[in-house]
């Protein structure tokens, strides 16, 4: 952390933090949750298949999960062989399998088949934590929360918001400094900013809409011109580059 940040008080910290959220929600206002559901159960099971892979390639691949084992008690009960097809794209088919079923079945065993609006029944769900459960209570059932996964996490440190590396320390750091209202907003535009601008090997720096406010700038490409190329987009189904 550098010295600056190091030396500001806890009000000014706040405010900085404050300030770069309303001017990073401006900038992104179309900011969501990037995987498809319809249901608390669909983007539970979403939210699962979603480590290490994309949220495209999950997107691709949950419709016809979906079609296929509509309920929890259709995932406790598929046949192993025929689930793993559906998901081989998502790469670890077999171990998300696993979790899958192992999901369904705890869902149908403890909860009536139906997804628990708490963090704490969630979290005790095989295969999710309180990244997962957050996504879930906050997208779902419209309960804030902070997803911490690694473009959060990195762009909060490159914020100087906090140097925590715990998620579940950087969850409670960035809550102190956020209203609990924005909570799930902030996650989405954070993980677009992360996405598109702030990158993790080599940051747009010079087309950052927050780059006054961010003790890191410098660390990627600060021409405006150059740093223009880096940002990534991605298009919507059905279009095609200009």
């Amino acid at each position: 952390m550098s010295r600056a940040v190091a030396e500001e008080s806890p009000v000014a910290l706040t405010r900085r933090a404050r300030k770069m959220y309303r001017v990073l929600h401006e900038h992104y206002p179309y900011a969501h949750c990037e995987l498809d559901f319809e249901t608390p159960l669909q983007l539970l099971v979403a939210t699962v298949l979603s480590a290490q892979t994309t949220d495209v390639t999950v997107n691709r691949v949950t419709p016809a999960l979906f079609a296929k084992y509509p309920s929890a008690a259709d995932l406790a009960g598929a046949d192993r062989s025929e689930m793993e097809a559906v998901l081989k794209p998502t790469g670890f088919f077999r171990a998300k399998t696993d979790a899958v079923t192992k999901l369904g079945a705890a869902l149908v065993e403890r909860f009536g088949g139906e997804v628990p609006p708490r963090m704490k029944d969630l979290v005790t769900l095989p295969g999710v934590g309180r990244k997962t459960a957050n996504v879930v209570l906050g997208n779902a059932f419209g309960i804030p929360g902070i997803t911490v996964d690694t473009h959060f996490g990195r762009l909060v440190r490159r914020f100087g918001w906090t140097d925590e590396e715990d998620p579940v320390k950087v969850e409670q750091a960035v809550g102190r400094l956020i209203p609990r209202r924005d909570w799930t907003m902030l996650s989405h535009v954070l993980i677009f900013h992360g996405r598109r601008t702030c990158h993790a090997r080599k940051p747009a720096c010079g087309a950052c809409p927050v780059a006054r406010w961010c003790p890191s700038y410098g660390i990627g490409e600060t021409d405006p011109e150059k740093a223009a190329k880096l940002l990534k987009f991605e298009l919507a189904p059905g279009t095609s580059p200009s």
